[in-house]
């Protein structure tokens, strides 16, 4: 079982104003020097809509595949503000699964909510994606100690007397475990590296399926995130944030 860092940002960023100068009405739109623009709302389906369609790409190109997205991706950051390269990720797991799994349904907009609250897309504690999809400094979890709100496993080899605890690894936030079982390489470097989000997207995307089945129902999108992480909590957030980037919002 997966559990991610404990990340608590609000699910909802309000927009605020200067007492006496706005009106509560204005609460609803974005002010610019350019006038009033009013913001798309974001839907309340569940599961969240699959966002912007996918262009058709050669999945099994040579290389990091996923940069044949570039436009595509250029195209949601603006409106989205997800790092090109997280989002070249996305959508080329979201289209890998299309051709492998397609009862499970999964979209790139499901991947980004998680990793937009697992690690802020690679970029949690001053860490930086790189074009080739690697994330550094390697993003750790709190040490999963059994502490208030934490699991507590054990590293391999280490004992009660001398325990050592697990931490999370990774944009996705992966336990040792569970990568070591799902674990897949998605841009033909000849590794499989949770440090890469790459990998960590197409191998969440993996998970997910196995875990839901059909995720463009209500029943199984949310078994599969209860999977991933045990909280109610959590699985309303990712929604939020994944409903937000299919009408091209930004969290």
């Amino acid at each position: 079982m997966m559990r991610g860092v404990r990340i608590r940002m609000a699910a909802v960023r309000a927009l605020s104003t200067r007492a006496g100068l706005l009106g509560t009405a204005a609460a609803l739109v974005l002010l610019t020097g350019c006038g009033t623009v009013h913001l798309t709302p974001v839907p309340d389906d569940m599961p969240p809509p699959a966002g912007a369609p996918l262009p058709a790409i050669d999945l099994d190109a040579p290389g990091r595949s996923a940069t044949a997205l570039a436009d595509w991706a250029h195209e949601q950051h603006g409106s989205t503000g997800i790092p090109v390269v997280a989002l070249e990720a996305y959508g080329y797991a979201a289209a890998v699964m299309a051709r492998s799994r397609p009862d499970c349904g999964i979209g790139w907009t499901t991947l980004a909510g998680i990793a937009s609250v697992e690690s802020q897309h690679g970029s949690h504690g001053g860490s930086h994606l790189a074009d080739d999809g690697t994330v550094s400094p390697p993003i750790r979890g709190l040490p999963l100690d059994g502490s208030p709100g934490r699991a507590r496993i054990l590293d391999t080899g280490s004992t009660e007397a001398n325990p050592i605890y697990v931490r999370a690894m990774g944009p996705f936030q992966f336990i040792p475990e569970t990568w070591q079982r799902w674990g897949v390489d998605a841009n033909g470097d000849g590794k499989i590296d949770p440090d890469n989000i790459d990998d960590a997207a197409l191998t969440a995307a993996r998970y997910l399926c196995a875990m839901g089945g059909n995720l463009t129902a209500a029943p199984g999108w949310q078994q599969a995130l209860l999977t991933y992480n045990q909280s109610t909590s959590y699985m309303n957030t990712v929604r939020y944030r994944a409903a937000a980037y299919s009408v091209g919002r930004s969290v």
